[in-house]
């Protein structure tokens, strides 16, 4: 953990720096928070630094003889990434240079189905059965949105500086103290050091490939462990990226069915609390606190189960 640490804290920063130089920065949207408008040009991408931090140390200390679980977690969270990073050049040439902006949503969610089915296949061979035991026409389906669903529901969290970080480290917390996943630990590690960049105000964005990382990570890690299959676990200890999900979904179909309003004021649903009023920081301190409440709540409920 703490070579992870130290080797993303290096990566991040070499990556800010270069990212200066070449000019990789992040366009912000006009329609919303007014205080986002100087951020325009901040370097974006950076979640590349902290992957590859994660994917190095685990290779050097786990890859001569891997647990064949965590190897499926790596292998998801690296696939999805690189669907990420897609997303990331072309928001960083259309930016530069013009041209297509980032992956639709139809180009994007089959190959998110795609990889969160072999996830699934694999994880139904692996991970203990889940309740009710109605086998792999149950539990792949079920693993297949678990795993696709975690990497949009982190994706939509990102976007205020920090906070997506603080949320996933805090859900990842509980598997390290059980020594249960080492890919936790690791990527914790990696994201604290993303975070002497990431902190507020941030000196560098995560992007696609970050957010999508840490969602198959954090997903892979819950059901694939050595503590068991904490799947059902999931939705409480990620309220917060349940909820950016939701509002993002509640947005769509309320502006569709009334012609074009508005059931928040924008989304996901961190920036509907900014355009209250409420400022970037404080957003950010807040979900982490609701993170902790639910993340400690879930594992209390795991602890009194018979």
């Amino acid at each position: 953990m703490l070579i992870s640490i130290f080797l993303s804290w290096f990566l991040v920063g070499l990556f800010v720096r270069i990212s200066k130089q070449r000019g990789w920065g992040q366009r912000v949207r006009r329609d919303g928070p007014q205080t986002h408008l100087s951020k325009e040009g901040t370097p974006t991408a950076g979640g590349v630094g902290f992957v590859v931090a994660l994917l190095l140390v685990w290779v050097l200390l786990y890859a001569r003889d891997p647990d064949p679980k965590e190897v499926v977690v790596v292998l998801a969270a690296l696939a999805m990434g690189v669907i990420g990073l897609i997303d990331d050049v072309l928001k960083i040439r259309s930016r530069m240079f013009g041209g297509k902006s980032e992956l639709m949503a139809r180009e994007k969610f089959p190959l998110q189905i795609l990889v969160g089915a072999v996830f699934g296949y694999f994880a139904w061979r692996l991970a203990p059965a889940l309740p009710p035991g109605l086998g792999p026409w149950f539990d792949i389906p079920l693993y297949t949105i678990v795993m696709a669903g975690a990497v949009n529901a982190f994706n939509f969290t990102d976007g205020l500086d920090g906070l997506l970080s603080g949320v996933a480290i805090i859900v990842l917390l509980p598997l390290i103290a059980l020594q249960a996943s080492p890919l936790a630990a690791l990527m914790v590690g990696a994201l604290l050091g993303f975070l002497w960049f990431n902190a507020h105000p941030a000196k560098v964005f995560m992007g696609d490939m970050g957010s999508h990382a840490i969602g198959a990570l954090t997903a892979g890690a819950y059901v694939l462990n050595d503590a068991g299959n904490l799947t059902w676990l999931l939705p409480l200890v990620a309220v917060i990226p349940v909820t950016a999900l939701l509002s993002v979904v509640i947005q769509v179909v309320y502006f569709r069915r009334t012609g074009g309003k508005r059931f928040f004021r924008m989304t996901p649903i961190q920036h509907h609390f900014e355009l209250s009023g409420w400022p970037e920081t404080q957003v950010t301190l807040r979900f982490w606190l609701v993170t902790a409440v639910t993340t400690t709540l879930a594992w209390y409920l795991l602890g009194a189960r018979p």
